[in-house]
Formats: structure tokens, sequence, C-alpha cells
């Protein structure tokens, strides 16, 4: 057994207190034979700090495309040649899309936008979309619309919106290389007043972005910092007409070593299965992954990507005897 996987057993299982970056790019760095290990270990360090429990969430986007900001991995910018366009949902197909998650026994609906930050355009649909949502729909609302001002927080939490995403995407050292037209520390910013506003914070971010192996591990150390409700690890799916749309998708076994190493230093955080799973991991790695330290999944498609069938989720996670369950009202 690897030297590392020893000290995680003792200082992550036993005592719940994550890795370190060293740790986590020794995690990172495992030949493929202590894969299997590394993902059994993050398994107990799940059921342990955890429990069996799986979050369900579907999501959908109130405010496609036309995006100002120059995110390279995204085709919702309006800056690039992919061919989303800016569309906007009305407040009934809001209310439709949040049933329909609902009927697949998904706990949380995320509303999210394409913006580099909510108008008040945006605000007063919000308003009005969650209002609506709530009268007709048992459900938790989450929402996604960037970067915020402290009062736009103090708004969505007087609307009731309970967890609010807002992705640092890649470690700060690669950012820059990602984002150009605003920065790491904006959005660190929002992270910040969201968690004081009491509102939970998810924040994760995309593998597969061109950064190294130990950028990946100083992303996890960041986030560990960050100590987010819950953390989507999302893989680079590259869509046509971005900057990164060449770019390789990432490995299998590296995307299941991510995950381990990722629960290992975050132990009793929600750990999300997000979008690129399906052509990263496949079928059987989606299995590996949610015995691995995966302990939250988005069914259904995601923003402007097909994903898995809700019925095909639903039912391994019945195979594997992990009940669907709101986390956030047990963690």
């Amino acid at each position: 057994m690897p030297e590392i996987l020893d000290q995680a057993r003792d200082q992550v299982l036993h005592n719940g207190v994550g890795l370190d970056e060293a740790g986590v790019l020794a995690v990172l760095n495992l030949p493929d034979e202590h894969l299997p290990a590394a993902l059994q270990l993050a398994h107990e360090v799940r059921m342990r700090w955890c429990g069996p429990e799986v979050e369900v969430e579907g999501i959908v986007s109130l405010k496609t495309g036309g995006c100002p900001e120059d995110c390279h991995f995204c085709s919702q910018s309006g800056l690039f040649t992919s061919p989303v366009r800016s569309v906007w949902l009305d407040i009934p197909s809001l209310v439709k899309a949040a049933k329909q998650t609902a009927a697949t026994g998904a706990t949380e609906f995320c509303i999210v936008a394409a913006v580099r930050g909510p108008d008040a355009r945006l605000m007063k649909q919000m308003r009005e979309g969650v209002a609506a949502i709530r009268a007709e729909v048992d459900i938790q609302v989450a929402a996604s619309l960037g970067m915020l001002t402290q009062q736009q927080v103090d708004e969505l939490v007087e609307m009731g919106v309970h967890r609010y995403n807002h992705n640092l995407e890649t470690c700060r050292s690669h950012f820059p290389k990602v984002v150009t037209t605003h920065s790491w520390e904006e959005r660190w910013e929002t992270l910040r007043m969201v968690r004081e506003s009491g509102m939970e914070v998810c924040c994760g971010g995309i593998l597969g972005l061109g950064e190294t192996v130990e950028q990946r591990a100083e992303f996890a150390a960041q986030l560990a910092e960050l100590d987010p409700h819950e953390v989507p690890l999302n893989f680079l799916n590259p869509r046509p007409g971005t900057p990164l749309g060449d770019q390789p998708v990432v490995e299998g076994k590296d995307a299941l070593r991510a995950i381990a190493a990722f629960r290992l230093a975050m132990p009793r955080t929600i750990l999300r299965y997000a979008g690129g799973r399906e052509i990263t991991l496949g079928d059987l790695g989606t299995r590996d992954g949610l015995l691995g330290g995966i302990n939250a999944v988005i069914v259904g498609n995601y923003l402007t990507t097909l994903g898995r069938p809700a019925t095909d989720d639903l039912k391994l996670l019945d195979e594997l005897k992990m009940p669907v369950k709101a986390l956030s009202a047990t963690l």
C-alpha cells in the first residue's frame, strides 16, 4: 500500500482531516495499479463522514448564451463562434422544468444564467420565478448567476434561495489562461459574500482545461480552504468554436484519480458529478466514481450539452443501494 494511502486512512478516514496540497498531488500521481485502493478508501471516507445518501439535482438555464465574458471552455460566450445563441426562459417554462426535475426524485433545482452578473431584469425574473416555483413545487431552489453585489446576495437570501453556485473553474495560477475578462479574485469575493450571508456555497470547476497535475492539486487545496458545502466536478467536454475546442478529453483513470483525491481533500463535502462525465467515464466509470467518493449527481441534460437520462442514474443508485436524499439537511 502506498504511503500516501496509509496516511490518508489515518488522517482522513479516522480523523476527518483532509489531505493538504502535497497529499492530493501524491494521490493524483498514484500508478494505475493503486487506483482501486484509492477509490475504495475515498468511498470509505464518503460513507464515514457523509453517509450513503446521494443528493440529486436538476439544472435549467434561465438565460442562455450571449454572455460578455470569455471563459475559454464555454459555448455561451458571445465572443466565440460557437453555435449557442441568447435565449430567455419564461416563468411558466421555469416552473415546468422544476416540476419535471422534482418528478425524477431530485431534491434540488438550480436556476442558471449565462451572465457576468445579474442585472435588474434578471433579478426581477428570479424573484418571480422563485416565488412561482415555491408556490407549486416541493423542491429546494439554488441559483448560479455569476458575480454578485452585496445587495444582490441579500435579495437572493430574501427570495429563499438556499444555495448559490459560483465555480472558481480552476486553480488561481491557471485561471488567467482560461478567463481574461474577470479575475479569480472577483469570483472569490462573491463566494465570501455568499458564505457570510448564510446561503450554502456551491463551488467547483472543470478538470481538463490544460492545467498540470500540480495545478489540479492546487485547485483541490484552494477549494478545501474555501470549505464549500458542495463541489461540482466537471470534466471538459470540448465545445466547437471555443478556444479550448481542440483540448483532449480527460482520461478516465485520471478522472477517477481526481475524484478520489478531491474526496480525500474534502471528506465532509458534497462532491457532485457534473458535466463531461458521460464522455470521460461512460457507464462503467460513472459507477466507479459513485463507489470512489462521489455523493451527488446532476441528472438529465446540462446547460448546452446532453447528459445521461435521469432514469439511468436513478437505476444505478438503486442498484448500489444509495438512497436519494437532500444532504444539506443532514450535513
